[in-house]
């Protein structure tokens, strides 16, 4: 006991106590400041969740107005007056989206760098350039009052919320880590977002573009086995010098070729009630927050459901209680470059019909954050800006300028509003005639058993489709633009024979329509699979319709694995790649998931373009749109004994085929091991829905992004679209919005939004449907909805 009591006693103890002690007094100070600190964390980023309870006043209001958000996120609304209603809606949205509607602006603006910084500034250029906002700006002017009346309520609502949100502190956290606040909302700001919308789906000047570096760089012949038609009258490059392509848009932002959609319609006669059914699923990229945000508009003379992008007014896709619509892409050639002679004398004029005229000079300041302002300006001849000079110099004397429609005054909100309230095929068809940009294919069904398709938009008239090829002489008269095709003579379908009406980007004219729409369509086994399935019943459902937008026959590999595999028979293999044969020679043609075939015919047919275009640069590449149906071409020509001369530098079609299939099973088996049984699509092909800021850091990315890659069947030739990165096998661009209505009850739509309604990452509704969105799992939003989350709006 003595000794027990000196040991204690000991100073050496003591002072080992004392420290344990001091130990855990640090420890438990940094426990609780860590907990005080998440506490405080997660109390502010909560704060910025959006209201869908209580009361809010909204200075301006002139009536109470009800939000019900149901079980699914979807806001209704309903308002006694249009005021009344937009103002909410651009609250709402707002609340919801208010970073993603602020990086659009901005985006389409071209001043991402005020809160990005230097990493911006090229991109900021490109879309100065473009010119965007100042469209948008000319085409203000000619919207009637009322459209200017909702684009300002709508501005004042979306500014209700960031004036309270700035007030409280309670803006989303993705603003404090930009170390930004959003600025007022305002008409231009919407209608920016639209033109950005316009180019996001905009035409075909970098197929232009390619085709004129190819027809410099190679011979004739092989040039034009690369053009999307065989030319009959052989359009030649123009002018003495050359343009640099490479160095001109090296640094253009160029939509993904992907971009397009599914849309079709049913009549009566080909469905189990006896009333049409529709179907639209448009394919853009696949991000979080969703490009689309669904609602339901109500006041007494309206009540229309579906989605808007936010920022925007109205509902641009979806149904009213009378009528349903749903669009995909055109693509017509609305975009055309232009060779410009600029004066050596004078580098601000240039030549047209043998004088030289002033080109417009448009200062476009660029300010960086933590930088210094890039002084910058914008050069616009006749024809509009000149795109080949945005990043370096391209030529001497010689540049390149953009025609675009999207860059004329335009008036696609007043079409929304108009077609928002139609009742009936004739009215729907007077307000679509206010839509020019993009031009669209609309389908359409209504409650009185109509289905029609309209081809809106402007679309202009070329005497001869082949100068939409290549860039034109832009100092020469005939080959400006005259007009374009009458909105009466735009292509048009009402209650066809056959029962249906389906576009998939697919060529939409017979050889007899008397005007020139495209020389690049989509390739056609969307289309060819979802008229395939409807054709095969007369009795068809919502379900079956359903099952349709998630269809995964792929009908190019059952096209051409037959004929590859005839090209290969009894030729000298390994073991490897014989067994690879035989697994193809045994699929269904379905991407499916779980499947080895899918990833095997997938990738040889990318490697297949390696060999083929191993002399294209990759900056040029990025200007190969639509290259897919370039490659089906050359494939089918060389099977069907036509010489290519892509095809015979490669040794021949034989060689081609062996040597991609080669690098092919080298690929997969390095990746995927030895056992091709083990092999399925969806170990390399996944669905991952980016948030912006999620690259900037691993954290982020583990907070914005909120789960992993999920493994998806599909593919960019499927009915379900999926199209991926080869080099990741990530899933971007797909069925952002997919939709489904049966007329019989035009209370109900059925709907999937990837991946959710909202845009805050602690909302049960930020992730909620990326399982819907890769099984196929619809919701059904009504325009009756009764029970929900109730928050009041009442005048302040």
């Amino acid at each position: 006991m003595e000794e027990h009591t000196i040991a204690e006693n000991n100073p050496v103890t003591r002072k080992k106590r004392s420290w344990k002690k001091i130990i855990l007094i640090i420890i438990g100070v940094i426990i609780i400041t860590l907990v005080a600190a998440l506490l405080f964390v997660n109390g502010y980023i909560n704060r910025s969740l959006p209201q869908l309870e209580g009361t809010i006043e909204l200075e301006g209001l002139q009536d109470e107005v009800t939000v019900i958000t149901d079980e699914h996120g979807v806001p209704h609304i309903r308002a006694s007056n249009e005021q009344d209603l937009y103002m909410t809606q651009g609250y709402m949205q707002a609340q919801n989206r208010i970073f993603q509607m602020e990086l659009s602006r901005r985006q389409a603006s071209g001043t991402l760098s005020e809160v990005v910084g230097a990493a911006a500034v090229d991109q900021d250029k490109y879309f100065r350039t473009l010119g965007l906002r100042r469209a948008a700006e000319d085409s203000y002017e000619i919207y009637t009052d009322e459209g200017k009346q909702v684009l300002q309520w709508f501005a004042d609502g979306v500014n209700a919320y960031i004036d309270e949100a700035k007030e409280s502190n309670s803006l989303p956290v993705e603003f404090t880590l930009m170390g930004a606040e959003p600025a007022p909302w305002t008409p231009i700001d919407s209608l920016t977002i639209g033109k950005f919308m316009a180019f996001d789906l905009g035409g075909h000047w970098e197929r232009q573009a390619f085709n004129y570096y190819v027809l410099n760089e190679f011979e004739e012949e092989k040039a034009y086995e690369l053009f999307p038609d065989y030319p009959e009258n052989r359009p030649t490059i123009i002018g003495e010098e050359e343009v640099d392509v490479v160095a001109s848009f090296e640094k253009a932002v160029i939509p993904h070729a992907f971009n397009g959609s599914n849309n079709w319609v049913v009549s009566g006669e080909k469905t189990e009630n006896g009333m049409p059914l529709l179907a639209d699923d448009p394919h853009l990229g696949l991000a979080t927050p969703s490009i689309w945000l669904q609602m339901h508009l109500e006041t007494e003379d309206m009540n229309v459901s579906g989605v808007i992008f936010a920022g925007v007014p109205g509902i641009i896709l979806g149904h009213n209680d009378q009528i349903a619509w749903g669009v995909t892409n055109t693509g017509p050639d609305v975009q055309q470059l232009y060779l410009e002679k600029r004066n050596p004398d004078n580098p601000n004029e240039f030549l047209f019909e043998d004088e030289w005229e002033e080109a417009t000079i448009i200062d476009e300041p660029i300010h960086v954050k933590d930088g210094e302002t890039v002084e910058y300006q914008v050069v616009e001849t006749r024809h509009g800006p000149i795109v080949s000079e945005f990043a370096e110099e391209s030529g001497k004397d010689t540049v390149m300028s953009l025609r675009w429609t999207a860059l004329e005054p335009t008036t696609e909100l007043q079409a929304i509003l108009d077609i928002n309230r139609a009742t009936n095929w004739e009215e729907f068809e007077t307000g679509l005639e206010k839509f020019l940009v993009p031009a669209q294919n609309f389908v359409f069904a209504s409650k009185d058993g109509i289905i029609a398709y309209k081809a809106n938009g402007r679309i202009p008239i070329y005497e001869n489709g082949e100068d939409a090829l290549l860039p034109l002489p832009g100092w020469e008269a005939e080959y400006e633009w005259k007009d374009y095709i009458p909105y009466d003579e735009l292509p048009r379908v009402v209650n066809p024979e056959k029962g249906y009406i389906a576009t998939a980007n697919n060529k939409v004219v017979g050889d007899d329509y008397p005007y020139h729409i495209s020389n690049v369509w989509a390739q056609p086994y969307r289309y060819e699979r979802i008229a395939e399935m409807i054709e095969a019943s007369d009795s068809l459902t919502v379900e079956d319709m359903m099952d349709i937008q998630m269809d995964q026959t792929n009908l190019q590999a059952r096209e051409f694995v037959p004929l590859f595999l005839e090209q290969l028979q009894d030729k000298s293999l390994t073991e490897n790649e014989t067994t690879a044969l035989s697994l193809l020679d045994d699929w269904n043609f379905v991407d499916d998931v779980d499947a080895t075939q899918p990833l095997i015919f997938h990738h040889w047919m990318d490697e297949i373009e390696v060999i083929l275009y191993e002399e294209i640069p990759d900056g040029i590449m990025g200007l190969f749109g639509s290259r897919a149906q370039t490659t089906d071409e050359l494939l089918r020509n060389a099977i069907n004994g036509n010489e290519s001369i892509w095809i015979e530098e490669n040794e021949g079609l034989e060689n081609v085929l062996t040597s991609s299939l080669e690098a092919t099973i080298a690929k997969l088996t390095e990746e995927y091991g030895q056992d091709m049984t083990e092999w399925a699509w969806g170990d390399y092909h996944k669905v991952q829905f980016d948030h912006p800021l999620s690259g900037i850091h691993p954290v982020l990315a583990y907070f914005f992004n909120n789960e992993d890659p999920m493994p998806v069947g599909g593919s960019s030739v499927t009915p379900m679209a999926a199209a991926y990165n080869s080099e990741t096998g990530i899933v971007g661009h797909g069925a952002s919005w997919r939709f489904v209505i049966d007329t019989n009850d035009m209370n109900t739509g059925y709907h999937i939004v990837g991946p959710g309604q909202e845009g805050h990452f602690r909302s049960d509704w930020y992730h909620n449907q990326m399982d819907d969105w890769v099984n196929g799992d619809y919701h059904a939003t009504e325009l009756d909805v009764e029970e929900g989350k109730s928050l009041q709006f009442v005048p302040k």
